[in-house]
């Protein structure tokens, strides 16, 4: 059962389309990577999965309940840290996490403690003089000291450094090894390929893919270098080989690119000319997110 289901939610401002057609779920269990550069529409989804803003068009549903009718009842049961957190000046960073915890009917305990080591936090200094990344710690640390169902974190390492990160990606592991949701929105793509178990592309306000990376690895292309014992200029001809580069000083040495699910094809090809070296490097995140968008509106995905 989806945790998290959204069909074709729009949002508008004004004249202004926020979002056009959102539409993925999130299952009980999975890490979500919700993925798209600043303005494509992600914050704006979750605010309204929140239901601090209603849609325009379209369903929301967490739980099975509507986000903008049942969004007390829904609160009750997620944790949310979004990418800028803003804290109540005089209170101590403690007293802040504490707080969060008392709002969610949660307390203080051996976890919370832990957490506060593991992201070292001095609790004793006032909110008003910490650093954007020691709000941001706050938050972490009220969320995983939070028994929630459901964890949506909105570019929630931003302000933090790469060991805080790694510390938040553990954490956010240990929520799935324990069968909870989470709905994660990053523009970190290492984070996202490392975490999640689908993820789903936004752009311009709507979804343009959503599929487990093994899936949208078989959209993208291998980069393969090759030497071989004769000459192998002919591969250049095969529909399935990219941007074909003989390698300059050498005369039976390649780069270039496979579309994945003909790899096999490709190298059973190669072998006609006998292979001396091979290497191969699949797509990364990175280069999946940068083929989605870098396609005009309207233009598919070559498959």
């Amino acid at each position: 059962m989806a945790v998290v289901s959204i069909n074709h939610l729009k949002k508008h401002f004004g004249k202004f389309q926020a979002l056009k057609d959102v539409t993925f779920s999130v299952n009980a269990g999975e890490v979500f990577g919700f993925i798209g550069p600043n303005g494509a529409g992600k914050s704006t989804t979750i605010r309204t999965l929140l239901g601090i803003i209603r849609a325009t068009g379209g369903s929301a549903e967490i739980f099975g309940q509507d986000v903008w009718q049942d969004a007390v009842n829904i609160h009750k049961r997620l944790a949310y840290v979004p990418g800028d957190v803003y804290l109540w000046p005089n209170l101590s960073g403690g007293e802040a996490i504490d707080l969060f915890l008392k709002l969610n009917d949660q307390k203080h305990n051996e976890k919370t403690d832990e957490l506060i080591k593991e992201f070292d936090l001095d609790v004793t200094k006032k909110c008003r003089t910490y650093s954007k990344g020691n709000r941001q710690k706050v938050a972490l640390i009220a969320a995983f000291a939070t028994d929630a169902d459901l964890y949506i974190f909105d570019e929630p390492t931003s302000g933090l450094d790469p060991l805080m990160e790694e510390i938040f990606q553990k954490n956010v592991l240990q929520l799935k090894a324990k069968g909870k949701s989470v709905l994660l929105s990053s523009h970190i793509l290492s984070e996202v390929e490392r975490m999640c178990d689908r993820i789903g592309i936004i752009r311009g306000g709507k979804i343009i893919e959503t599929g487990t990376l093994d899936e949208m690895r078989q959209l993208s292309r291998t980069s393969v270098t090759v030497t071989t014992r004769t000459p192998a200029d002919a591969l250049a001809k095969l529909g399935a080989v990219h941007n074909f580069t003989p390698v300059a000083g050498t005369t039976t040495k390649y780069s270039f690119a496979v579309d994945s699910e003909s790899l096999g094809n490709v190298i059973t090809e190669l072998t006609k000319f006998g292979i001396v070296t091979l290497q191969s490097t699949p797509p990364t995140l990175e280069d999946l997110f940068m083929r989605y968008y870098n396609q005009e509106e309207g233009d598919q995905i070559e498959r």
